[in-house]
């Protein structure tokens, strides 16, 4: 076989080389190749067909291959010679038929089946299909029989400069800080060739920069892009647009190229100082604004971005410091301006302030630079409004003796108008804290004076309000509270702290403590409570001794051997307290002794008064007990009561043949038509027997008292009240006030503060009974029967008129 031009041994195909000088090269090296092959196998190496070289395998004959190479992009018109196939049993006499198989055998690749060469068809691409790999084959033509074992070669595609560089990881976006030094790197871009980096100068790339270059530079081998000058300024210019060259035969002329555009953004950095736009900022506010009103807000400008934006305001100035406050609104970074101190139109109208803004971050390289800070002035204008007066002094605080007389000055209070105007001011008492008008004040001059008469004891302080207005407008008005001490006098006598009670043996000796006593004092003297103890000069007592004991508190002792209960069961003691005034006030306190009986060891057994033995010998819980079971009976008393009268009531309701004569007497506008009680007269009725008063005006036969006589006749005799001369009514009035009594006592019955009177016509009335009931005249011509109509109740009444019309028709018979 021939071998093919070995690309490392023979002369490389050259740019600007025709395609027939390549062709020329390549026929030229493939016949020195093989006729070197030739001269070395010789011929006399046996035959290509014999069968027993073909057995036992042949050493030196055979295929020879070397790898075949065409050139990519070839266009021209006739097929592209590749190189030639041979076997070394060819003898020229065509017996031997040449056949590939493999990648692109039949269709990019033909071979001539006599002769072995074999041409490209296609136009090939390197960067899509490096090589192909094919398998040679030579039979005998004849008997189609396998001269040679089949063989695998290469056919590979030889490379040209046909692709140019590439940005494949664009677009390219960098960042540098201004002001950075020359040469700071900012960022590294790469082209990629798609020719053979193996094969020449195809893919060895270089860079450039074709735009921009007057502010950036690129390494020509590795891509790195770095600044070119130092005064990168944002605030300038903070984006620059370069554009970047790619070219590969190292740069040489013919070379291919590409280029991409890289954004470099240029970072801030705290180069610029804050500066205020204006040099006097002029605010106004009124002068009643409370602390903490925004006046208004100013704000320092600054180049930068960011954080470097960042500000603090303060005020330089020491007034500015007292009366404002300027904070920073933190979104904004503006200077918010608020009132610190309150304003007075009346003592300085206009204010300046000294403000100044500094940068909150500042960077220590661009120190040199200059101060980072500004300042500004701002001129506060108060505007003045009508104030409501002021009181001066602010002292809230009087005091007045309990026993100044009424009309008596307190003090006085001021208020003046602060405003330029200086209105008259007008004074008064809020009285919603001093209802009881116990202090007045003078309208015009402020004085306070007692309006009543003062009592410590009662209340030994006063907290009023007192109003100033201006006299013009009554709507500018201030409070103030005043506060008023009631200083003592000493007015009040010392009392005894408790009614004392003691209790002294029969057998008591002599200087034996019976009572400590001590006493109290409503008033309250600066210097404290002195109190002095004596006995009344009308206690004439040779029993006792009363001792001082000098801390406000006095000692009972006996002063004689032995007492007798049967003699003198009781001594009342006078003692007379004084105090240290002034003027110094006394009162007497009796301190009641009983005489007891004691066993041997002085514990009191029994004493005449059974008040004290109890408050003595029982324990707190078993007076409880006691009053408990007082209060249980009383209850029980009084709900039977009113369980009897309800009863009563019942049962005075439901009696139709019940008749009273009751008279009822409504002196209020309490329970009305409604309220008709009436007690039951039966029980005083029965305390006399008025069959002996029957006689006189309503009286009849002797014979009408038998016990035939009948009900009407009986009905009709009972209301002649005749008043006997010796009959005692005391026992009604009593009996009526102790009802009066106990229905006031009741609490069940409403509280309509009725008063009735229960009574007869009373002693010594000339005037008969009104009853209805004897009204009878032997003249009358009246017919009565047509009561029987009006239903139950009024049949007796009719029955009763009736019986009495038949007596008087059989009397006049």
């Amino acid at each position: 076989s021939l071998p093919q031009p070995d690309p490392g041994s023979g002369a490389r195909s050259r740019a600007g080389f025709s395609w027939t000088m390549l062709l020329l090269l390549c026929a030229i090296q493939e016949l020195g190749s093989w006729a070197m092959h030739t001269a070395v196998e010789g011929p006399g190496l046996g035959q290509p067909g014999d069968p027993a070289l073909l057995a036992g395998g042949r050493v030196k004959r055979g295929w020879v291959w070397n790898q075949f190479f065409v050139v990519e992009e070839y266009t021209g018109t006739e097929p592209l010679y590749v190189g030639k196939i041979h076997s070394d049993s060819d003898e020229g006499d065509g017996s031997i038929k040449y056949t590939i198989s493999g990648e692109g055998a039949g269709t990019i690749f033909l071979i001539d089946e006599i002769t072995g060469d074999i041409h490209a068809t296609e136009r090939l691409d390197r960067e899509q299909k490096t090589f192909y790999t094919l398998r040679a084959q030579a039979r005998d033509r004849q008997t189609d029989q396998l001269l040679e074992p089949e063989s695998e070669f290469i056919i590979k595609v030889q490379d040209i400069n046909d692709s140019e560089p590439r940005f494949l990881e664009g677009p390219y976006i960098g960042s540098v800080a201004e002001l950075s030094p020359i040469g700071t790197s900012v960022m590294q871009v790469m082209a990629s060739d798609a020719d053979d980096p193996t094969y020449g100068s195809s893919a060895r790339v270089v860079y450039s920069v074709l735009e921009g270059e007057q502010h950036f530079t690129v390494d020509s081998k590795t891509g790195v892009i770095r600044t070119a000058v130092a005064d990168l300024d944002r605030e300038t210019q903070d984006r620059y647009e370069v554009v970047i060259r790619a070219t590969d035969m190292a740069g040489q002329l013919g070379g291919l190229s590409g280029s991409t555009t890289v954004t470099i953004v240029v970072t801030d950095v705290n180069d610029n100082p804050p500066r205020f736009p204006q040099k006097m900022y002029q605010f106004s506010i009124v002068e009643t604004a409370p602390v903490g009103t925004a006046i208004g807000r100013v704000k320092a400008e600054d180049s930068d971005v960011g954080e470097n934006t960042d500000m603090t305001y303060q005020v330089k100035d020491e007034e500015g410091v007292e009366m404002f406050k300027v904070t920073t609104d933190s979104n904004t970074q503006e200077a918010v301006i608020t009132v610190q101190k309150p304003l007075d139109y009346e003592s300085k109208k206009v204010h300046t302030v000294v403000v100044e803004a500094l940068n909150k971050f500042v960077d220590p390289r661009f120190v040199d630079l200059g101060t980072f800070r500004d300042q500004t002035i701002v001129r506060v204008s108060v505007l003045d409004v009508d104030e409501p007066p002021e009181f001066r002094p602010p002292s809230n605080l009087m005091e007045v003796q309990e026993d100044a007389h009424v009309g008596s000055v307190v003090g006085v209070v001021t208020a003046l108008d602060p405003d330029t105007a200086n209105h008259p001011v007008r004074y008064a008492i809020d009285r919603s804290t001093d209802a009881e008008r116990i202090f007045d004040i003078d309208a015009k001059t402020g004085a306070i004076v007692t309006g009543k008469v003062l009592d410590r004891e009662t209340a030994g302080w006063h907290n009023i309000t007192v109003l100033a207005m201006e006299a013009d407008n009554h709507s500018q008005v201030s409070r103030a509270s005043l506060r008023i001490r009631i200083l003592d006098v000493n007015d009040n006598p010392p009392e005894l702290a408790t009614p004392y009670e003691a209790a002294v043996c029969e057998d008591a000796k002599p200087g034996q403590l019976i009572q400590t006593i001590s006493v109290v004092d409503r008033d309250e003297p600066q210097s404290g409570h002195r109190f002095y103890f004596t006995l009344a000069p009308e206690a004439n007592n040779h029993h006792f001794s009363l001792l001082d004991i000098q801390d406000n508190t006095a000692a009972v002792h006996t002063q004689r051997v032995g007492f007798n209960r049967q003699e003198q069961d009781v001594f009342l003691l006078p003692i007379l307290v004084v105090d240290s005034g002034p003027p110094a006030l006394s009162s007497t306190g009796t301190l009641t002794i009983r005489v007891c009986g004691c066993d041997s060891t002085g514990a009191i057994q029994s004493c005449n008064s059974t008040a004290y033995v109890v408050s003595a010998t029982l324990s707190p819980g078993a007076l409880i007990a006691l009053l408990v079971c007082v209060l249980i009976l009383v209850v029980l008393v009084l709900l039977i009561l009113t369980l009897k009268r309800h009863h009563k009531s019942h049962l005075t309701s439901e009696d139709d043949e019940d008749m009273r004569d009751n008279v009822i007497k409504y002196n209020d506008e309490g329970g009305g038509e409604q309220d008709t009680e009436a007690y039951d007269m039966s029980a005083l009725r029965s305390l006399y027997d008025f069959s002996e008063i029957k006689g006189g005006d309503g009286g009849g036969a002797p014979g009408e008292g038998g016990p035939g006589r009948n009900p009407a006749s009986e009905l009709h005799a009972l209301p002649q009240w005749v008043q006997s001369p010796d009959l005692d009514f005391s026992v009604f009035r009593d009996y009526i006030c102790r009802k009066v009594e106990q229905a006031d006592e009741d609490l069940s019955v409403p509280p309509y503060d009725s008063f009735q009177t229960y009574a007869f016509e009373g002693s010594d009335s000339p005037v008969p009974s009104l009853s209805s009931i004897n009204t009878w005249s032997s003249g009358s011509e009246q017919d009565f029967s047509y009561l029987g109509g009006w239903g139950p109740r009024f049949r007796q009444l009719a029955a009763l008129y009736a019986g009495r019309r038949g007596e008087e028709d059989s009397e006049e018979s």
